[in-house]
């Protein structure tokens, strides 16, 4: 009798017979219509970026094409060329020796105003009889009369801008070595320091400012001594004795200085001046 096999051995070796089956890949999923048409859209756009930025760095080959068609809808801003530098204009030549004559001219003519109205200053200086020697530069009272016409209001113009504080109008009437030696005699540093401080001891600024006389009669010679203390001097220190030169135009400058008492003994006579 025929051996019979048995079912689930005959099982066995079909399984063993059929040949492997590959592992199974899983497939893409597949895009709708729509889907498909926006991933193609985005290609054209990357594609239209990358061509207008090679461009703009000037990387695209002449004759190579026209650039991809943008998107439908999509709107590129696409930075506009940078413009071109204007060439500049050079000024003709000349204009610029129009120019530099010009402006020599105009130099010239600023130079020779001011070197006009300083010759002007010096040959023509303004009339003012208040205005003391050192403001005009000193020595202009050669020219003009700038000084007192009578030695003894020489003096007492003195004692008046002494009076007032004025030290640049008070040490103007002396000649400029003397405004020094006219400190020193009073113990100061310098003329306006002995103003500025006989200013402080004025008690009675009138009385100080008429100490002396404009004018006393009976004058002589070119050269005066006036002494302070022979007229009384009230209302503040007395400032000594001075000498009193006449110099151009009768004018009087204060050429000389000596020490005196600071408080005058009351006068017993009528001064005289002395020559």
């Amino acid at each position: 009798m025929p051996e019979q096999r048995d079912e689930s051995e005959d099982h066995g070796e079909l399984e063993r017979a059929r040949p492997a089956e590959p592992p199974h890949v899983q497939s893409a999923p597949q895009l709708d219509p729509e889907q498909l048409r926006q991933f193609q859209q985005f290609q054209q756009f990357q594609d239209y970026l990358r061509y207008t930025e090679a461009q703009q760095r000037g990387q695209v080959v002449p004759g190579s094409g026209g650039p991809p068609v943008p998107p439908p809808g999509g709107q590129v801003q696409v930075a506009p060329p940078a413009p071109s530098p204007r060439p500049k204009v050079r000024m003709p030549r000349f204009v610029k020796r129009i120019l530099a004559s010009v402006l020599s001219a105009l130099i010239f003519l600023a130079v020779l105003g001011v070197a006009g109205k300083l010759l002007y200053d010096h040959f023509f200086p303004p009339q003012d009889d208040d205005r003391p020697a050192s403001e005009t530069g000193g020595g202009t009272y050669h020219a003009n009369k700038i000084l007192s016409t009578q030695p003894y209001e020489a003096v007492r113009k003195v004692y008046q801008q002494v009076a007032q504080g004025r030290p640049d109008l008070a040490c103007g009437y002396f000649d400029i070595p003397v405004q020094q030696k006219f400190a020193t005699d009073l113990g100061y540093a310098d003329c306006q320091a002995a103003v500025l401080d006989l200013k402080t001891r004025v008690t009675n600024v009138n009385d100080y400012a008429e100490s002396l006389p404009s004018y006393v009669s009976g004058q002589q010679g070119t050269t005066i001594t006036i002494d302070s203390c022979a007229f009384g001097v009230s209302g503040g220190p007395a400032l000594g004795v001075f000498t009193v030169q006449q110099v151009d135009k009768g004018q009087w400058l204060i050429t000389g200085h000596e020490p005196g008492p600071r408080t005058c003994a009351p006068p017993t006579t009528a001064a005289s001046p002395t020559s």
